[in-house]
């Protein structure tokens, strides 16, 4: 392998040629073969890295810290992380010790060599060009990393809002469908009163609408930012004229209604908005998993179930039963969920843990927040372009189950709680129908029946 070396006050290390990573990278990569899973499959965290770059050159450019034709480079180079056209070369491990540095060093060193190749010269000319001295001036991994992780969130619910509306409008389209199929409600799965199959499904988009709702609310407290706070939150290296600048210039390329913090030192260590962010998600997944669950019953048997509803067939469900097909789809938004769960406890795990005046955890935060949006975001179109839209019903089906129950309540106003409920027994016993029973009886007449039916 052609390689190239660098060195720090650590020793020397070779770097494989055309990697636009350095050493600070490359040690990190040995360190922490940790989960096999680098930091750049998270595209909202390197977009939300190359943002605060590129604010930060561009504000130690204008103030004359750093010469113009090394800003700019800055600058292009930044842009190239922020569309994506880098994300192979952030490979630190997304769980790794050190409180983000290695991302942080990770994201200063391909930028710099971008930048180096941008004016026509080659990685590692650190002398034009400094990872550290350049790229990190007025900076802290302290300052650049929760402040792009806290972007990173807000970057990344976009698609994760844009996949909630996209099952909500599935299972409103299909509460509209099912608007007059009868069916019966159950409490504690035992039949209860009537209603319809479109009114389960809408309550079920209405649900979906709600919580986008609230996780556009808990985005708003990852909005507050300790961008120039630098180490631990004291502004040390940064220049007070860098501090007064930077927000801006971090607002107007993040293109976020950002606002600084109260308190810089509580501000760097301070994790809540996330533990509140991941609780929400958690909110999110858990109704995601009731609903799946309610489709899984609903559309049980379809012999010796339920079978109110039947899912689309997406493979087959059995190497040995022939015909057998399982619900699948909900079935993997049941298992994001579970996984969601324990991501949750791992944020609060690492929130708690953050000791003093830095948190140290906060990658595993990062990885926890971020893998869970993604997996409920994928799932929840996936849930809707291949299970919901597709859901039919059986009508003869769910009237049938529909109508005993249904009959029994239409009932009580003509005779009583009571009397109805001895006549619901009794056709359980018999296989007669309420109604025809009532009648037969004497309790009502044809005519009543007839206005019931009606």
């Amino acid at each position: 392998m052609i390689t190239r070396t660098e060195s720090d006050s650590l020793g020397s290390v070779d770097i494989p040629d055309g990697a636009l990573w350095g050493i600070h990278t490359q040690r990190a990569l040995d360190n922490f073969r940790i989960s096999g899973t680098p930091v750049g499959t998270h595209r909202a965290l390197v977009k939300a890295l190359g943002t605060v770059k590129a604010a930060a050159a561009l504000t130690n450019r204008d103030l004359g810290l750093i010469p113009r034709e090394v800003g700019d480079a800055i600058v292009a180079a930044s842009r190239d992380v922020i569309n994506g056209e880098l994300d192979e070369q952030f490979v630190v491990d997304v769980i790794q010790g050190g409180a983000g540095t290695s991302v942080n060093l990770n994201a200063n060193e391909v930028i710099a060599n971008r930048a180096l190749t941008v004016l026509g010269h080659d990685a590692g000319r650190y002398d034009i060009i400094h990872p550290i001295e350049h790229v990190n001036l007025c900076q802290s991994t302290n300052d650049v990393y929760p402040t792009a992780l806290r972007i990173a969130v807000v970057f990344a619910l976009h698609p994760l809002l844009d996949a909630l509306r996209h099952l909500e409008s599935a299972f409103a389209e299909r509460g509209a469908a099912f608007a007059d199929v009868p069916k019966l409600g159950r409490t504690q799965l035992q039949d209860a009163v009537p209603m319809t199959l479109g009114q389960e499904f809408t309550a079920f988009a209405v649900t979906i609408r709600e919580d986008q709702e609230r996780l556009i609310d808990a985005a708003r407290l990852l909005l507050e930012c300790s961008i120039g706070a630098t180490a631990i939150g004291t502004g040390v290296t940064a220049t007070p004229e860098y501090r007064a600048q930077i927000l801006g210039r971090l607002i107007s390329v993040a293109n976020l209604d950002l606002t600084p913090a109260g308190d810089l030192i509580e501000a760097t260590w301070d994790t809540g908005a996330f533990v509140q962010f991941s609780g929400v998600l958690k909110r999110v997944a858990t109704k995601l998993s009731k609903i799946s669950s309610d489709l899984r019953l609903l559309a049980s048997g379809p012999e010796t179930g339920f079978a109110e509803i039947t899912l689309p067939a997406r493979q087959a469900g059995s190497s040995i039963m022939p015909g057998k097909v399982n619900p699948v789809i909900p079935e993997v938004m049941n298992q994001i969920a579970f996984f969601t769960f324990g991501a949750d406890l791992t944020v609060t795990f690492a929130a708690e843990h953050g000791q003093l005046q830095l948190n140290a955890f906060e990658p595993a935060i990062a990885h926890a927040i971020l893998q869970s949006m993604t997996w409920i975001g994928n799932g929840a179109s996936t849930l809707a372009s291949l299970c919901v839209e597709g859901i039919e019903v059986g009508p003869a089906l769910v009237a049938r189950r529909t109508s005993n129950s249904a009959q029994a309540t239409a009932l009580v106003p003509l005779l009583g709680y009571s009397r109805a409920s001895t006549l619901a027994a009794e056709a359980r016993v018999s296989g007669e129908d309420v109604i025809s029973l009532a009648i037969r009886q004497g309790l009502i007449d044809v005519e009543q029946a007839q206005q019931l039916a009606g």
